[in-house]
């Protein structure tokens, strides 16, 4: 598929912040020329913005910044990279104080932008053609973290769809590899989201109502490094059963973390 991305005149380069979350890293991709774009400058790290900056310098400067949505380790790159390149650059993204504000249906520069809400309220993936750029929505291994925002998990269901209808032909995600076939992937995740609510409700009406019991009963493999992950994909799954009146009393929840300690990577 490194033909496609050649084809639409997209590289992609790979930040140096590998971890549980964000897997090998994030990956800001850079589209087009004269001007080109950039998908999610990633974390402010010198060397990462560094490379962007030359390669955008490279393709006759920037047109402007598409982010995918606010979490540090796909915007916190921004200001740097718009000192390396072109100050009055535009930026674009589904909130905040940026320069377009970008709804469903919205275009910046080439790319079409899709609400995927779910991993967080303001996400957006970039349609290029036969390419979806899918920030944290479809990662390039393993499923992602939903976060319990009003509404997150029936918008991320919907999203997961509406990427499926557009039949594209690669999904270039924020974390990990690029995904070379899109509707099997998005097939999984659809069903490995179902099938997580499924065992939520089959630990509900066995009787299990604390965290610990939910997680046991539906995350039993989970590593200490994605515990805090697996809890909060829950309340979300049980935010979800709430809304629908399928929530049984005496259920606990799962706590609100601290910014320092919210996951909201990966």
């Amino acid at each position: 598929m490194s033909e496609l991305l050649a084809r639409h005149d997209v590289l992609r380069l790979r930040a140096d912040n590998p971890g549980p979350y964000t897997l090998t890293g994030t990956n800001s991709w850079v589209v087009g020329r004269g001007p080109a774009w950039v998908i999610d400058p990633g974390p402010a790290l010198d060397a990462h913005l560094d490379a962007l900056a030359a390669e955008v310098q490279a393709r006759g400067g920037l047109g402007g910044i598409a982010l995918t949505h606010d979490h540090p380790d796909h915007a916190e790159g921004v200001a740097g990279l718009l000192a390396r390149t072109d100050p009055s650059a535009p930026v674009a993204a589904a909130r905040g104080d940026v320069a377009l504000l970008l709804a469903d249906g919205d275009h910046a520069g080439p790319l079409e932008a899709q609400a995927t809400p779910g991993h967080a309220p303001d996400h957006l993936a970039f349609v290029l053609g036969p390419i979806g750029f899918s920030g944290d929505v479809v990662l390039g291994e393993g499923s992602t973290l939903l976060l319990p925002d009003p509404g997150a998990l029936a918008g991320y269901l919907r999203g997961l769809q509406r990427l499926r209808a557009r039949d594209l032909a690669l999904l270039a995600p924020g974390h990990g590899p690029l995904v070379e076939d899109p509707a099997a992937r998005l097939d999984e995740y659809l069903a490995h989201r179902l099938e997580r609510e499924r065992l939520v409700v089959a630990a509900l009406d066995g009787g299990a109502r604390s965290v610990e019991e939910l997680l046991a009963a539906v995350w039993p493999d989970v590593p200490a490094s994605l515990r805090i992950a697996a809890s909060v994909t829950l309340a979300a799954h049980l935010d979800r059963l709430d809304d629908e009146d399928r929530l049984p009393p005496g259920v606990e929840r799962p706590q609100q973390w601290p910014p320092a300690t919210r996951p909201e990577h990966g």
